[in-house]
């Protein structure tokens, strides 16, 4: 198979599909990979290293999208790169349509089969594609929470971990997922005070016994929720729901009750984010007030870490990768139902029931979705 990595182009996203040693293991599997100069530049891996792993490089993105019959990304296509896309193409990248009906709408149109790594699930109902992604942007929430407290940006001025004599920052993270953890562990790391808020008692069970004493756990009710954001000086959204829009569970009006000058840092900004005052940003204007509160939401958070979140992302995705490529993408499908649950668009519909449901949507079941052409 002929397999694409066109060179991101979302703003300050230096991230690229595939890193050379990724190429090297599709091109010992037999297939022709196909690299847009400059890919991986950025992050240390210029077209030489690629070369070296056996990939053709290609002068521009037009290119590449011409010869691939699998494209491999990491940021959902831009405009400029739907109009490239065609039906006999497969697409393999973060999508997080639900929150995004043009992108829908666009891929759509293209006819183009979409996979997305935000829905593949494995045998444990995780998110293994998700997972590196969501470690990096849960553990740098809490670094960018803790510059966005500093004054000079427009923070209340306070340290996360305070010092003797002097209160620690109380620090509130909404899911205690694969985010959510990291989060509250780099938090706790930083010495803040901790808390946990989630709708699962068995992962508040989980996050427990794994931290001890060290963090306070609370079962997501609304009056928690609102009490807790309320006397935070940091706050965390790491809510997910697989596939579909984030639940809004912090009100403008929670908001208005916080401390000017304290931090929200919204990870779910990706799926709509989890707060009402939520809109995405990016890393050239990361943050804005909001009812005298800071906002941090960046869509592409781990773009800005791009080498070791690049090299993170391939570990998951390789093996997904070459699945598709060795056996077709309907094949391969067929035989994982986890990597079918990635099955976002196809033949002009989308094909996944949460997407579909909040875009207002009727989808294409999956049984026809992978019947033979």
């Amino acid at each position: 198979m002929r397999i694409g990595v066109p060179k991101e182009i979302k703003t300050h996203e230096y991230r690229v599909g595939m890193i050379p040693a990724s190429v090297h293991e599709a091109v010992r599997h037999g297939h022709e990979v196909l690299v847009q100069a400059g890919a991986g530049a950025a992050i240390g891996y210029p077209d030489t290293a690629y070369r070296a792993a056996g990939a053709t490089i290609l002068p521009d993105a037009a290119s590449v999208f011409e010869a691939a019959e699998l494209i491999v990304k990491v940021k959902e296509p831009q405009p400029e790169e739907i109009a490239r896309l065609r039906p006999d193409q497969v697409l393999f990248t973060y999508l997080h349509l639900a929150a995004d009906k043009p992108q829908a709408e666009g891929l759509v149109r293209s006819g183009v089969t979409a996979i997305a790594y935000e829905t593949v699930t494995d045998r444990n109902g995780r998110l293994p594609l998700l997972a590196p992604m969501s470690e990096v942007a849960g553990r740098m929430s809490i670094h960018v929470g803790a510059h966005c407290l500093e004054k000079e940006q427009d923070g209340e001025g306070i340290l996360l971990g305070g010092v003797p004599g002097v209160p620690a920052a109380k620090v509130v993270v909404l899911g205690g997922g694969v985010s959510g953890t990291n989060a509250a562990r780099v938090a706790m790391g930083m010495e803040a005070q901790v808390t946990v808020i989630d709708r699962s008692l068995a992962r508040l069970q989980e996050l427990d016994l794994l931290f001890g004493a060290r963090i306070q756990t609370l079962f997501a009710t609304t009056d928690a929720i609102e009490s807790a954001v309320a006397d935070a000086d940091l706050v965390i959204g790491a809510v997910l729901v697989p596939g579909a829009a984030a639940p809004k569970l912090v009100s403008r009006a929670v908001v208005g009750q916080m401390r000017p000058g304290a931090v929200i840092v919204d990870i779910a900004i990706d799926q709509g984010g989890c707060c009402e005052t939520s809109h995405p940003t990016t890393h050239n204007s990361p943050t804005y007030l909001a009812e005298g509160v800071v906002h941090y939401c960046v869509a592409n958070m781990p773009g800005a870490v791009a080498r070791t979140a690049a090299a993170a992302l391939n570990n998951a995705t390789l093996p997904a990768i070459l699945a598709i490529a060795d056996r077709g993408w309907r094949r391969a499908l067929r035989e994982d139902a986890h990597l079918a649950d990635g099955l976002n668009v196809h033949a002009s519909a989308i094909t996944h029931p949460a997407v579909a449901r909040d875009l207002g949507l009727a989808p294409l079941p999956l049984e026809r979705a992978l019947a033979a052409a």
